[in-house]
């Protein structure tokens, strides 16, 4: 029927584009008060997307097929003026009643007597302007109560709870907490339906190995975190009770605490003396500065310098020579160091004990425990054994202890280790293969510190074996094909003899920071906060009376001096930053807070409401060169801003940060000279253009300078 009345129209076309037929009025004003439906609008043009001039007896059949818009049936003979005029009883008794039912919607029947015209939903007439204003009117006050309707859809445990059944004894893989079904706002809770699909086979419980909770599914797959009732102080418990255990094999653990250079002052680092106390067998502690690869080199030697303030901040918290192993910089995400950290510790510690990774949220212990897992410091068949942990940014996503086995690094593994070692720092770039490049280039992407994290002992695997019967693919004309049930495969577990003397490496729950923006943000607000690829540093020149705002997180207002000062923000890429005058910056605040321009938080006037304001505290610096900053001013964990200003130039700031959370001045700052890494001025504003400096590839052989 379609393509006989394509036939018909391109007919119809014809015949009144060489003049013979009547006048009709301009097709665009017929089709559009026609009310015809898509399909007729989309055959009513031609081969060059001109309108054609339909005939009215087209246009009254069109509007019964757009009134009753029946299923597509299939051509029969006659043509389609055949099947029309078949179906036209039935389209025009739909189209009356149609008629009838609009009337009604819309009020009834005029008072006048006249027959109000009936409008197909597809093609509305355009509103007055009195009823476009009213509509945005209503939108405009609709927004905030939509935003808080999302906002309030926090993610629930959705499947059947089964109270009568017991805990599994299971740990969940993934985060560490025990697998249940009794409570879905507890850890480690799986729908009944799926936990008994698991835990009834032959094995027992012991089904349930390998399976992860509905809350690291919901992060793995969706990045989505249940809200679970958990007391604040539960995750600090469970590490202080891990690390009062008894010693293992006479020796007590080597602790390392992993600690987010971009952080620093760490806040969690002075309570660590607290939470080791004297009772607790820590044989020695080595501090892991984590994500130095989201830091861009702003002189030479910058490594040199950040291990530095890594160890003065080690002092400062009361962490001297006796506890104290070493300071090492890495990057979990990346594996800049890695391998530098598993030589020091196969070397200096050897397998002498259990080893616990410790630190507060966020600062990259699963990550790490995912790359060791994949490194030469576990032993070999640890990860065809062992799940990968739950990674997320969402704070606290770990719940409880995730172990694996430590290798025993004999003298023949670390000469073979470093035989390894030795030939991949000859490779170059050009030697790698095409699934090496492949990854080394999304890492250049994610930091600007780059390494290689490889492995010497691996086991052979088996090819897989293919069974095939031939009973099963058989089947007769009469018989549908019957698919054969899906073998469970059997999940690896390491033997009695394995594990009977090993030492475990364990990943702990993230210590919560006190007085952090993070516990006021939402699950979508903390992905744009958290930096997750390299920070590329802004800067700005302001005059006094101008003002810096990072999103809605943070206030930098430069009050007082003589000569314009520069203002470097290091923060996530995704987060906006706006220059306002001191005069507008309120007006600017209270209008753009909660919107698109500020971004972070999101939500409008009502997510603002129960947000906390922003507190100021007053600062004065005084600068040492228009080439080093003397100062920065970190918002919390949200950044920092560091100020540079001429020689002996006093400046009176103002800084604001969201009620309940830490204001510092780090004095001396973390990259003193980072406003030189910027572009030419931007002609009109206040800003420089950005400047991405080069990424560097560990253990990697360059081939001249770049």
């Amino acid at each position: 029927m379609v393509a006989a009345g394509r036939a018909a129209d391109g007919g119809g076309r014809e015949r009144s584009e060489g003049g013979g037929g009547a006048q009709h009025p301009p097709p665009e004003e017929r089709l559009r008060g026609s009310g015809a439906c898509a399909h007729c609008w989309r055959h009513a043009r031609d081969g060059a997307g001109r309108l054609r001039a339909p005939s009215p007896r087209k246009q009254q059949a069109r509007r019964a097929c757009a009134a009753a818009k029946p299923r597509p049936t299939s051509s029969r003979p006659g043509g389609a003026g055949a099947a029309m005029l078949r179906l036209a009883p039935a389209l025009l008794g739909r189209l009356a009643r149609a008629r009838h039912w609009a009337s009604v919607l819309r009020g009834g029947v005029a008072a006048s007597g006249e027959e109000e015209p009936f409008v197909f939903p597809e093609y509305e007439p355009e509103p007055s302007d009195e009823v476009t204003a009213a509509a945005a009117a209503a939108a405009a006050a609709a927004a905030p109560r939509r935003g808080r309707e999302r906002r309030e859809r926090v993610p629930v445990a959705t499947g059947q709870l089964d109270p009568s059944v017991p805990p599994s004894g299971v740990s969940c893989s993934g985060c560490g907490a025990e697998l249940q079904c009794r409570d879905g706002a507890a850890p480690g809770f799986v729908p009944a339906e799926k936990y008994r699909s698991l835990s009834e086979g032959p094995e027992g419980a012991a089904g349930l190995r390998g399976a992860v909770c509905q809350r690291c599914w919901l992060l793995a797959h969706h990045g989505r975190a249940l809200r679970l009732q958990l007391p604040p102080e539960q995750h600090r418990q469970v590490v202080s009770a891990a690390l009062r255990r008894p010693p293992r094999h006479g020796r007590g653990p080597l602790l390392l605490y992993i600690l987010d250079v971009l952080e620093l002052p760490d806040p969690v680092l002075p309570q660590l003396p607290a939470l080791l106390g004297p009772d607790v067998p820590a044989a020695g502690l080595l501090v892991v500065g984590n994500k130095v690869d989201l830091l861009p080199a702003d002189s030479p030697g910058h490594l040199g310098r950040l291990r530095q303030r890594v160890v003065a901040a080690c002092a400062q918290a009361g962490l001297r020579e006796a506890p104290l192993v070493d300071v090492r910089l890495v990057s979990a995400k990346t594996g800049f160091g890695l391998e530098g950290l598993v030589s020091r510790l196969q070397r200096s510690w050897k397998c002498a004990g259990d080893v616990y990774l410790l630190g507060a949220t966020n600062s990259g212990k699963s990550t790490l425990f995912n790359t060791l897992l994949r490194s030469d410091y576990c032993k070999s068949r640890a990860p065809d054994v062992i799940d990968r942990a739950t990674v997320s940014p969402w704070p606290g996503t770990t719940l409880n202890l995730l172990k694996f086995p430590i290798i025993n690094p004999t003298c023949d593994r670390i000469f073979r280790r470093q035989e390894r070692l030795k030939e991949e720092a000859t490779k170059t770039e050009d030697q790698l293969s095409s699934e090496e490049k492949k990854c080394l280039n999304h890492l250049k992407k994610q930091g600007y510190l780059v390494g290689r994290v490889g492995r010497t002992f691996q086991r052979q695997k088996s090819s897989p074996v293919v069974d095939f019967d031939p009973d099963m693919l058989s089947y007769s004309v009469d018989e549908d094909p019957k698919h054969s049930p899906r073998k469970r495969e059997e999940r690896e577990e390491f033997t009695y003899n394995e594990v009977k003397d090993a030492r475990w490496c364990f990943d702990t729950p993230g210590i919560v920071k006190e007085n952090c923006v993070l516990n006021l943000l939402t699950e979508k607000e903390v992905k744009l906060v958290l930096p997750m690829h390299a920070i590329v540093p802004r800067t700005f020149i302001l005059k006094p009376g101008m003002v810096l705002f990072l999103a809605a997180l943070g206030r930098v207002d430069y009050l007082q001096g003589e000569k314009p000062a520069w203002f470097s923000v290091v923060a996530s890429n995704l987060l906006p930053v706006r220059i306002a005058t001191l005069s507008n910056a309120d007006a600017v605040y209270e209008k753009h807070a909660g919107q698109e321009l500020l971004k972070v938080p999101m939500g409008g006037e009502e997510r603002m409401k129960e947000f906390p304001p922003l507190v100021p505290q007053d600062i004065t610096l005084k600068g040492i060169g228009t080439t080093e900053a003397v100062a920065d001013i970190k918002l919390s964990s949200a950044g920092w801003v560091a100020v540079t200003a001429h020689a002996e130039e006093k400046l009176l700031l103002r800084a604001y940060t969201p009620k309940g959370t830490a204001l510092v001045v780090r004095e001396p700052p973390l990259l003193p000279y980072i406003s030189t890494i910027r572009g030419g001025r931007i002609a009109g504003t206040a800003a420089y253009r950005t400047k991405r400096p080069p990424s560097l590839v560990e253990n990697l052989k360059t081939m001249g300078k770049r």
